[in-house]
């Protein structure tokens, strides 16, 4: 299983910005989509943004949408998640994954559909 690797957590007040970055290998860019997830303390594992092998569609959970934006550069290698206006809800690690399934007509890649996952990183929010 290919390793992707997340950067940018930390801790930020209510309201503050983070700039999370996710770096695969060479292969998941292209072809795959890519998606960010994130595990508050004690929860399941949910979904929070994923963007298309070329960057013509993203999707967004709807607790992110209008304050997150998910991009990538394949010159790159890279993957970015723009967090703004955060809230202490948002506390939680967050997950790259990489997806070799499209489905563009409904929202993206299921959770499962997702094939190979970084270690995460931590975001803490306070208020």
């Amino acid at each position: 299983q290919e390793q992707l690797v997340e950067s940018g957590g930390g801790l930020v007040q209510a309201g503050g910005s983070l700039r999370l970055s996710c770096v695969a290998p060479r292969r998941l860019f292209g072809t795959y989509t890519l998606g960010w997830f994130r595990r508050p303390s004690g929860k399941e594992r949910e979904f929070v943004a994923a963007i298309s092998y070329n960057s013509d569609a993203s999707y967004y959970a709807d607790s992110v949408k209008d304050r997150f934006i998910i991009s990538r550069d394949n010159a790159q290698e890279t993957m970015y998640l723009q967090m703004n206006t955060l809230k202490p809800e948002d506390t939680a690690v967050y997950y790259c994954a990489a997806s070799p399934f499209r489905r563009p007509g409904v929202g993206g890649p299921t959770e499962a559909e997702y094939a190979s996952w970084g270690q995460g990183t931590q975001v803490t929010v306070s208020p």
